[in-house]
């Protein structure tokens, strides 16, 4: 590991932070996963750099806009605050590859399991990224963290559970939350 970059834990948002909730872009439905905030506490005391990356494809579908994303991020924050923890940063891909809007139509490499945003997140605050982890409910997050060279960890809130097979098929760490995953990723870190 190079001593002078950090360490980062990548995070879904919905169904690995807040309970999944189909599209969500309305504040007053942001809903966290119990021990979600403290688990985030856990990494921030611990350490790590804590960085949402999420695929919005309902930006590309004409369901909100990239403002309702920002600012379900700045209540999640102050939420999150208010509990003692915090996000370093949030990352999203508004993209499909195939429905939606003309100008977010688009076949990126920032959607999830592309390792787009991870890339990006490591070049502007200095990761190592085979030192950081990638901790989500769907496959698309687990072939991010693989492709960016992460360790990744898959939850089995959200749709976690439909993926359980190919994590463990693939020698991936399944926990049930966010807390449960953070407390792997203490262990693998020593």
């Amino acid at each position: 590991m190079n001593e002078s970059k950090g360490r980062a834990v990548f995070l879904d948002r919905d169904g690995t932070i807040n309970i999944e909730k189909e599209y969500l872009h309305r504040p007053e439905d942001l809903e966290f996963i119990p021990g979600a905030p403290e688990a985030i506490a856990r990494l921030n005391k611990a350490g790590f750099l804590v960085i949402v990356v999420t695929n919005q494809s309902g930006v590309a579908r004409g369901y909100f806009s990239v403002d309702d994303v920002h600012r379900i991020h700045r209540v999640m924050q102050q939420q999150l605050v208010d509990q003692g923890a915090h996000i370093d940063a949030f990352y999203l891909c508004p993209h499909h590859p195939k429905e939606g809007l003309d100008i977010y139509r688009v076949d990126c490499d920032c959607r999830k399991g592309k390792p787009g945003m991870l890339i990006q997140a490591a070049a502007e605050w200095d990761i190592d990224l085979s030192t950081s982890f990638m901790v989500g409910d769907k496959e698309s997050d687990l072939l991010a963290g693989i492709a960016a060279g992460c360790h990744p960890c898959l939850v089995t809130s959200g749709y976690g559970e439909k993926y359980r097979a190919f994590a463990l098929a693939n020698n991936i760490d399944v926990c049930n939350d966010l807390g449960q995953a953070v407390s792997r990723i203490f262990a693998k870190s020593r």
